[in-house]
């Protein structure tokens, strides 16, 4: 059974969480190829095994290099702490042992299917869908995990119905908080993770002579996230990994934060036989108010 089927065999299971992102009406898989809505706007599923749900095609600065220096970087175990806490925060407070769970901009997949790993050994049953607006990386998602849902799709117009999640992840990526809510069961949960002031630091103090570019304060996501949802879970994850010299790209190629920086001080890091590397954040259990 090749990628296609399997990915259209899967979505046919749960299809009735999906609505057409062009006219909001109901959809449903036809003959393992496509999801089409009842008003006939067909959506394809690909070779590799997802389907893009964009009714427009959308250019972003996220490459396929990235996403694969992302991959390579949680492959080596640089996520797994925050992975294995997020599980632990979800099977504390997700008591249902169905649950459908939505990464948004969940770029190449990694979080997602690490953590829906880590949980189906407390769940009989988790649902996992990604969506990104890049096309690269879902590619890169549905070429490494199956059974799972994949989706080319815009945060500001998810193509779900109401109330469909009980967990929506939200992992250093961009948010929507009207659609979180529109899309979120009642009873469901936000996971919000954002960067501390140490995150990566040792890329931000070589990188930036700039005081507001060596530090970073989630001051106001925090308090914008608060204005949303109730906070019913806070914690701070600080650890630090070390990285021999044939990570040391996928690092620098993984974070946006070297787009902004001189090239010789890119380069410079670069040489580095081996380095230690800071990760800080702030996981939030948030739910409607």
């Amino acid at each position: 059974m090749n990628k296609r089927i399997m990915s259209a065999n899967y979505v046919s299971n749960i299809e009735s969480i999906f609505k057409c992102p062009i006219c909001a009406s109901s959809m449903q898989v036809l003959n393992t190829k496509s999801l089409v809505c009842s008003n006939r706007h067909t959506f394809d599923f690909a070779k590799q095994g997802y389907v893009n749900l964009m009714p427009h095609t959308v250019k972003t600065k996220y490459s396929k290099e990235l996403f694969e220096a992302r991959k390579r970087i949680a492959e080596y175990g640089f996520f797994e702490p925050l992975t294995k806490t997020i599980a632990e925060l979800i099977n504390k407070h997700v008591l249902k042992n169905q649950i459908y769970v939505l990464d948004t901009g969940c770029g190449e997949g990694s979080h997602l299917a690490n953590l829906c790993n880590m949980i189906v050994k407390d769940k009989e049953n988790v649902s996992g869908v990604g969506i990104d607006i890049s096309k690269e990386g879902i590619l890169i998602a549905a070429k490494n995990h199956s059974n799972k849902v994949w989706a080319v799709a815009d945060l500001a117009n998810t193509p779900f119905k109401e109330k469909q999640f009980d967990v929506i992840l939200n992992i250093l990526s961009p948010s929507n908080y009207s659609e979180f809510t529109r899309i979120l069961k009642n009873n469901g949960f936000i996971v919000k993770v954002v960067p501390e002031t140490g995150y990566l630091k040792e890329l931000r103090q070589i990188y930036f002579d700039e005081p507001d570019k060596k530090s970073y304060s989630n001051t106001d996501t925090i308090e914008r996230f608060k204005e949303r949802f109730q906070v019913i879970d806070r914690s701070r994850l600080r650890y630090k990994i070390n990285l021999e010299k044939p990570f040391i790209p996928s690092l620098v190629q993984m974070t946006p934060l070297s787009w902004r920086a001189i090239d010789e001080r890119v380069d410079s890091f670069l040489e580095r036989e081996s380095v230690g590397i800071t990760v800080d954040m702030v996981i939030l259990i948030g739910k409607g108010k």
